[in-house]
């Protein structure tokens, strides 16, 4: 991949009432899920991705894999970098996770894409100017604000807390 940045598309935020970590760990099994399933596989043999399979150390690390996406970097309960290729284009999605005093977080995804050639501009339509794109995006941080808020929610077990012995 060429180190000259890809052209900006779009961001999508959101507010997550979760700590980092919580988030953190909400969007890596997100992202697991969401690229595990036959259809996100058979999608990317289709495009000619690059990244046709999960692979790699779990939660995501730099080299991991997963279809249509490659890890880059990663700074845990921070940022988590992809990129990927395929047939009609090249891509990044960065993901940044911000941290409020108050608690709360705030999930960020940038898009960033190049779409070359005539087949290039036509995928680009399809998936971009369509807003296909901008609806799954916003629907995959949904989901992960929704996990993270559902874990905030839940209490943790106290490390401290005394084990109580069951009766038999």
């Amino acid at each position: 991949m060429s180190t000259t940045p890809l052209p900006f598309v779009d961001e999508h935020s959101v507010i997550i009432h979760a700590d980092t970590g919580r988030v953190w760990a909400a969007l890596h099994t997100a992202l697991d899920r969401s690229f595990s399933g036959v259809a996100a596989i058979a999608y990317a043999h289709a495009v000619g991705c690059a990244d046709t399979s999960a692979s790699g150390p779990r939660p995501l690390a730099e080299g991991s894999s997963i279809p249509g996406f490659h890890v880059i970097a990663t700074e845990p309960n921070s940022l988590l970098a992809l990129t990927g290729r395929h047939r009609f284009s090249t891509y990044a999605l960065t993901l940044r996770i911000d941290e409020s005093p108050t608690g709360r977080s705030r999930l960020r995804a940038e898009t960033r894409a190049s779409f070359p050639g005539l087949f290039g501009r036509a995928y680009r339509t399809l998936v971009i100017a369509t807003g296909a794109h901008a609806i799954g995006l916003r629907r995959f941080l949904s989901g992960i604000r929704a996990a993270a808020e559902r874990a905030a929610r839940s209490p943790r077990p106290s490390p401290s807390a005394p084990l109580r012995s069951q009766e038999l």
